[in-house]
């Protein structure tokens, strides 16, 4: 079989829902099946054949060759499978995943992996703000699974987040972690300002001393644990990054002590 693959016709003229087109919800569906599905959110939405090609009979195994930022909902609570993306990508790509790969070899736009549960995105360029965080009314961002971002990321990464692992690998904005409750991010190059700002639990582990830490973080020193080294391991097994994080007895601090003060922020060097 080979990949089920959506070829741009032609930039959209309006926003697309791709929520549909996962792929536990195309299986069984024929070629002309999935061309009359609704995508377009205009008055007069366009249906898939309108805006794609249809090739290929593997509904596992999506591919979308040509990407734009008006794809939104890309691979939304997905549960299996993979979805790659030759380009560029909306709104909350990921919003909700529960299992499966999704792949973007572009930028993304805001709120990627927003609500997710499970499961592996992989973005190759930059991404917009809240990545893995909730949407407005919500509780809780993502709780599990695995984000990384190859480019720059925006502010507030992993607000509220609550188990998973987001890797931001040319730095981020301000705020990451915000009113984080457990799970774990990691920044390689330059953090914004008041990382894990009125976290609850969590770590937040950089690859240098981040410019401007709340006063309400406390210097632990440095410190000799059994975590660092082990998820050193997990982050070079995973090809996250090739050499140690955080290395042998990293800089902690505790924190944010405005709130539980549970959580903590480690780094390689002062």
């Amino acid at each position: 079989m080979t990949p089920l693959t959506f070829t741009l016709r032609s930039e959209p003229d309006e926003r697309l829902d791709l929520s549909g087109l996962t792929p536990e919800r195309l299986a069984g569906l024929t070629s002309a099946e999935i061309a009359k599905l609704i995508i377009g959110t205009s008055r007069t939405p366009a249906a898939v054949g309108d805006i794609f090609k249809i090739k290929g009979t593997d509904p596992s195994d999506i591919v979308f060759s040509g990407g734009s930022s008006s794809f939104d909902l890309v691979g939304a609570e997905m549960k299996t499978g993979r979805i790659r993306i030759v380009g560029d990508v909306g709104a909350r790509a990921g919003r909700r995943m529960a299992g499966g790969l999704l792949k973007i070899e572009g930028k993304a736009g805001v709120q990627a992996g927003s609500g997710m549960k499970n499961g592996r995105i992989e973005i190759e360029g930059d991404a917009g703000d809240g990545v893995g965080g909730p949407m407005a009314g919500e509780v809780h961002g993502m709780s599990g699974g695995l984000i990384i971002v190859r480019g720059r990321t925006g502010h507030r990464a992993g607000e509220r987040m609550r188990r998973g692992v987001i890797a931001l690998l040319k730095g981020c904005g301000d705020h990451a972690g915000l009113g984080m409750i457990a799970g774990t991010i990691v920044a390689t190059g330059r953090v914004g300002r008041y990382p894990g700002h009125l976290m609850k639990r969590g770590s937040l582990l950089f690859d240098r001393r981040p410019m401007d830490l709340s006063p309400t973080f406390m210097d632990c020193g440095r410190v000799e644990l059994a975590f660092p080294g082990l998820f050193d391991g997990y982050l070079m097994n995973e090809g996250i990054v090739r050499r140690p994080l955080l290395g042998a007895r990293p800089y902690r601090f505790g924190g944010d002590t405005a709130v539980l003060g549970k959580g903590e922020i480690m780094f390689p060097r002062g």
